[in-house]
This record gives C-alpha cells, structure tokens and sequence, in this order.
C-alpha cells in the first residue's frame, strides 16, 4: 500500500516556494502573523478552486473533517472562517498577482513550442476583455452601471498553450482599448484583437514598437484604397489592398499605410474586413490569425465555469482581487503539472479527477491512468439459478 503524499501535496509541490516567499516578504505578507500565513492562505485558497467550494464554510468544514491530514498537505495555521476572511481582505492582493505572473513565465517556457493551428514562428497573442456580473449593493467599489457592478478582465492570452500572459482587473467601467496603455509590446509579436481596440492612437504606437495588430475595421472608417493585390478567391479571400486613413484625427494619429483585407467565411455565412499593419503574410493567414482569436473567448468560459471566479468569499476589493489572482495560479500550476508530467488529459479532465482524490494517498500519475476496470471471473465460476426447474 502507498504511505506516501496526498495527491494535494503532490500537486502543490510543483509550486517554486522560494519565489512564493520573496514575493510574501516583498509586500510585508506575514507581518504580525501568528499561525495562519500567506502560503496558508493560499493552498486553502487552491484547494476552495480544485474542489469547487461555494463559500468560507464550505472551505472550513472540508479541511477541518481531514485535520489529521492538513499538515502534510501543507497547511500549518488552524483553518477557521474568520481567519481565512480576514486574511483576503487585508493581505495585499499584489502577492498573489506577482506569484502568478513567475508561474505564467514557467508555463510559457514549458508551453513554447506548441503548435496552435498555423505554422509561424512569431508569439501570437490573443486580446480581449470579459465581465464578471456583481450585486452592486453587496461591491459598491465595483461600479458599472446604476444599479448594477461588475469587474473586468482585460486579458492577453498566449495562443501556444492558451497561457494568460498579462491580465489587468478593473471595475466594468473601464473600456477596453484602456488595456493598450499597460501593455509593454513586444517586437515581432502578433496582436489580434476585435474592433473595441480600434484606436489609431494606440495602435501606431503598437507598430512605432515594431509590433502586428490584426483587427478588424469599423464600418465608419474611412479609408482610401491606394492599391490592390491579387488574390485566390476560392480561398474566400474578396479583396486584399494597401490604404491610407481619410480622417482628420485618424490620419494624423496614424500618418503610415494599412492593409484591408476582406474576407468571406462560409461556416459563419458572413464576411469580415480585417486591419493590420502586416504587409507579407498571405491574405488568408491574416483572417486564419484573426479567427484563432475565439480561443480567447473560450478561455474565460473555461475558467468562469470550472473555477471559483463569479461568486466571491469577500465582498472588499483585496478579496476579490486575491481569489481571481489565486484562480488564475491554480490554472496554470495544473497547466505546468500537465505538461512536467506529460499526461495526455485536458485540463477539464484534469481538475475533475483532483476534485475528487486530493486527500488520496496515491502516486499522481496513478490517479490519471485511463486504464478501464474490467470484471475478471474464473474459467470455472458456477452460475447460481434464480428459479428451480
């Protein structure tokens, strides 16, 4: 019989411990704490988001019912309710953001090499923002509308590996194209981003940078054709050509040419008129590029139905913040545990099989053994009848 780990134990080895702790003493995390520490904090916070906990005492009844096992799981101080609400309301959310941003980097290194659908050698970036729905009596910090808050992720997610690498919470107010102003381009990057980023402003300063934006243009934009290329039509490509912004603000915010791209998709019975400052690929890469971008729609339906990310244990800003930020540690830490172990399940999968053998002591890859469990019976077995003759 295996003695050893639990498979949460397992699982939160793969955490870099030293980095956690620069990052604690970085914001002075476990300044006056007794018993209940910041990595406390977060494992109990893990394991709320592997489990699919709905509240604090969710999370207090569970670790308490296997107490004997808390601390070779990991946990030192005493769970409690009051301790763990306390701790996501005052300890600065900013340890957990700098954490997951070393476990992003470690992701991106593993997740490198992936292929996501087309062949280029460039980093791909996906560009979008979603909004978490809140009751506004409850967050009065989070305002959107009159009777109604919200925050928004402005997310940058990395087509190899579907790794967020930049993520930035406001309350819903905030519109999207503001995201551009955190960004720090990357040369040689690919941006693909809808028309909410249109905003030649920012967007010249993105290929000032030596950067790729594909998005696609509004339908008031007034652009002069200054010539046209040749293209396949059957590949749905109708045109492909080289323009000039007519406006006044819009060209002397972007005073350089622009290609227009247009294209007909026949799943969708629709057609699309693309915007980018890339002159060399062809026409029908530009519009696969920018349809690769619903990956990152189905990133945060991923993650607003398998993590704990639209009910909230805390109602302050710092709690909010702090879950969201653990949420997003706790799916890249199985998104390098899926890769260093090269399990062949999705992520899905994965957490799935967690949520119930966490308290397991088993080696981790057994618990991932897609062996199916067949009856075995004896050549000899004798079947007993249910009616005499």
């Amino acid at each position: 019989m295996y003695q050893g780990q639990t498979v949460f134990s397992q699982v939160v080895g793969f955490l870099p411990q030293k980095k956690f702790r620069q990052c604690v003493n970085r914001y002075n995390g476990n300044f006056r704490v007794r018993s209940f520490t910041c990595h406390d904090q977060l494992l109990c916070m893990a394991f709320a988001q592997l489990t699919y906990r709905e509240s604090l005492r969710d999370i207090e009844c569970c670790l308490r019912a296997m107490r004997e096992k808390l601390y070779h799981m990991g946990i030192r101080g005493k769970v409690s309710r009051s301790t763990l609400a306390d701790a996501n309301d005052t300890r600065d959310w900013r340890i957990y953001s700098d954490f997951a941003q070393i476990l992003i980097h470690e992701a991106r290194r593993l997740y490198v090499h992936d292929d996501f659908g087309l062949e280029l050698k460039e980093t791909v970036y996906a560009l979008d923002a979603s909004t978490i729905d809140l009751c506004l009596s409850v967050f009065p910090w989070a305002r959107f509308r009159t009777t109604k808050g919200a925050v928004k992720l402005h997310t940058l997610l990395d087509l190899r590996g579907d790794i967020p690498t930049f993520i930035w919470i406001t309350d819903g107010k905030v519109h999207d194209v503001n995201v551009l102003d955190h960004l720090i381009p990357e040369a040689g990057a690919i941006y693909i981003m809808d028309r909410a980023y249109v905003d030649f402003y920012r967007l010249y300063q993105l290929h000032q940078c030596s950067a790729i934006f594909v998005t696609r243009s509004k339908t008031n934009t007034g652009l002069r054709r200054i010539y046209s290329q040749k293209v396949d039509k059957s590949t749905g490509v109708i045109f492909d050509q080289i323009v000039v912004l007519t406006g006044y603000y819009s060209k002397r915010d972007y005073p350089e040419k622009l290609r227009r791209i247009k294209y007909f998709d026949n799943e969708k019975g629709r057609s699309f008129i693309f915007l980018t400052n890339q002159f060399t690929l062809p026409a029908i890469t530009i519009a696969e590029l920018y349809r690769s971008r619903w990956r990152v729609e189905i990133f945060f339906k991923w993650i607003k139905q398998h993590l704990r990310i639209k009910s909230f244990y805390g109602t302050s800003e710092n709690a909010v913040k702090t879950q969201i930020w653990i949420a997003i540690s706790t799916y890249v830490l199985v998104a390098i545990m899926k890769k260093q172990l090269k399990i062949d399940l999705t992520l899905y999968t994965i957490l799935q099989i967690l949520s119930i053998t966490l308290f397991e002591k088993m080696p981790i890859l057994q618990a991932f053994t897609a062996d199916d469990y067949k009856n075995q019976f004896t050549s000899g077995y004798i079947q007993l009848k249910l009616f005499d003759s």
